[in-house]
C-alpha cells in the first residue's frame, strides 16, 4: 500500500474524510475507489459512496479477499444509515467471516456491531442483546468500543433500564474522547439526551406533567395502577394485561383511568370507545357488553363498578390510578410507522414494511394518512421515494420503538 492510500486511511481513521479526499480524490484504482467512497458517506453524499464502494469491490481481484470484505462491510453500514433494510445480511456475514478467517479482528467487530445495530432498529431486543453479551470490547480500539457502549445504551434505553443505559453512556463518552473523533462525541451527547428529555406524559387525579425515562421506569415499578397509552396494557408493577389486540377495551380503560377517582359517565365512555355523541340504548347496551369483557380482563387489577352516571375503576391493590401517555398524541393506528420515522432518518416503504413485519401496502396507506395530517413528508419518487419527519425538539421517542416494556 502506497504512501497516499496509507496517509489517506489514517485521516478517515481520525474522522477526517476531507483529508482522505485531498490524497485521493482523482485516482481510480481499488484502494482510492474504496477510500473515497468512506469519505463520502462520512461527509452524507451515501448514493455517490455506495457507488464507489461497489466499483471498488469489482476492481478488487478475487484473491483480495480482505479488501473485498471490507467493501462490503462499508456498503453495509451505508444501508443501515440510510434505513435499507433489504441489505443482504447473508453478504455482510459472510464479509464478516472472511475478516475473521484472514485476522482483521477491528473490522469484523465493525461488521458484528452493523448486524447488532439492525436487529436493534428493527425492535428484535433479545437477539440483539444475547449477541452484544458475547463480544467483549477490552481489545477495541476506542472508536468501536463507543460503538459498543451506544448499542449496550440503546438496548438498555428501550428496556427502560436507564441505570444501565446512563453507565453504557459514561464508558461511551470516555471512549469517544480516546478517540478524538467530533462525529463520535456528537453521537455520544445525542444519545444521551435521551435520559434527560421528556419521554412520556403522566395524567393523574385531573392534571399532566412531563416525565423522563428514569421516572417511566420508577412508575412501572410502583404500587399505582397504571394505564398505559404507550403500549395500550394496565399494570400495576407486579402483574400486566395487554389490550393491544383490544382497543374499545383499552379506550374503556383510558376513558376510566382519567376519571378516576371518580366515575366516567355513559355518553363520554361511549364518545371514546365508539365515536358516538350520545348514548342511546343501542350504545348502552354495547357499552355494557364491552365492560363486561373489560371486567374480566382486568379482574386480577381492578374492579369496573357501575354508578348511576357511568362507570367507575377501583385498583385493587395500587393506591393510585393513573395514565402514562406518549408526549405527544399521534394516531394509534400509525404511531408504529411513525416512531420508526421519529429519527429523523429517511425510509423507504419497504424498509419499514421489513422491519415492522407487515405488507408494504399497509405502510403505504399509514404513510399516506400521516402526510395528509403534515406529520411526514417525502421526497424522490418510485423505488428511490423516501419518508421523513424531523424529530420533536426536546422529546425522545424511546416508548414508541417496537421493545417490550418491564413486564411485557
Amino acid at each position: 500500500m502506497d504512501s497516499l492510500i496509507t496517509a489517506a486511511a489514517r485521516a478517515l481513521a481520525a474522522g477526517d474524510p476531507l483529508g482522505a479526499l485531498k490524497r485521493v480524490a482523482l485516482r481510480d484504482d481499488a484502494p482510492a475507489l474504496a477510500l473515497r467512497g468512506i469519505a463520502m458517506a462520512q461527509l452524507g453524499d451515501l448514493a455517490r459512496a455506495k457507488d464507489l464502494l461497489r466499483r471498488a469491490a469489482r476492481r478488487f481481484g478475487p484473491k483480495e479477499t480482505v479488501a473485498r470484505a471490507r467493501c462490503v462491510v462499508a456498503e453495509a453500514e451505508i444501508a443501515l444509515v440510510s434505513r435499507d433494510l433489504s441489505f443482504p445480511v447473508k453478504a455482510l456475514g459472510a464479509a464478516r467471516e472472511a475478516l475473521e478467517a484472514h485476522g482483521d479482528r477491528v473490522n469484523a467487530a465493525h461488521a458484528r456491531y452493523l448486524e447488532i445495530r439492525r436487529l436493534l432498529l428493527i425492535g428484535r431486543l433479545d437477539e440483539a442483546e444475547w449477541r452484544l453479551a458475547k463480544n467483549d470490547p477490552s481489545m477495541l480500539p476506542p472508536a468501536t468500543r463507543t460503538v459498543h457502549e451506544l448499542v449496550a445504551a440503546g438496548i438498555a434505553i428501550r428496556r427502560l433500564r436507564t441505570k444501565a443505559a446512563s453507565a453504557a453512556l459514561v464508558r461511551a463518552g470516555q471512549a469517544a474522547s480516546e478517540a478524538r473523533i467530533p462525529a463520535l462525541a456528537a453521537e455520544v451527547e445525542a444519545a444521551s439526551l435521551h435520559l434527560t428529555a421528556p419521554a412520556a406524559r403522566l395524567t393523574a387525579n385531573g392534571s399532566e406533567r412531563p416525565l423522563r425515562l428514569d421516572e417511566v421506569e420508577a412508575l412501572l415499578a410502583s404500587r399505582a395502577l397504571v394505564v398505559d397509552a404507550c403500549r395500550h396494557a394496565v399494570r400495576d408493577g407486579r402483574t400486566v394485561v395487554s389490550l393491544a389486540r383490544r382497543p374499545v377495551l383499552f379506550a374503556i380503560a383510558r376513558a376510566l383511568a382519567e376519571a378516576w377517582p371518580g366515575d366516567a359517565s355513559r355518553d363520554k365512555l361511549v364518545a371514546r370507545a365508539f365515536g358516538g355523541r350520545e348514548a342511546d340504548e343501542s350504545h348502552r347496551a354495547r357499552l355494557r357488553v364491552e365492560v363486561g369483557r373489560l371486567r374480566s380482563k382486568l379482574r386480577p387489577l381492578a374492579r369496573v363498578t357501575a354508578t348511576p352516571r357511568g362507570f367507575a375503576l377501583a385498583p385493587r391493590r395500587g393506591r393510585e390510578v393513573v395514565v402514562l401517555a406518549r408526549p405527544l398524541e399521534v394516531d394509534a393506528d400509525h404511531a408504529a410507522v411513525l416512531a420508526f420515522l421519529a429519527d429523523g432518518e429517511s425510509w423507504s416503504s419497504s424498509a419499514l414494511a421489513l422491519a415492522l413485519g407487515t405488507s408494504q401496502r399497509t405502510v403505504q396507506r399509514a404513510l399516506d394518512a400521516l402526510a395528509a395530517a403534515g406529520k411526514v413528508q417525502s421526497f424522490g419518487r418510485g423505488r428511490a421515494r423516501r419518508w421523513m419527519t424531523p424529530p420533536v425538539p426536546g422529546f425522545t421517542t424511546a416508548l414508541l420503538l417496537p421493545a417490550p416494556l418491564p413486564g411485557d
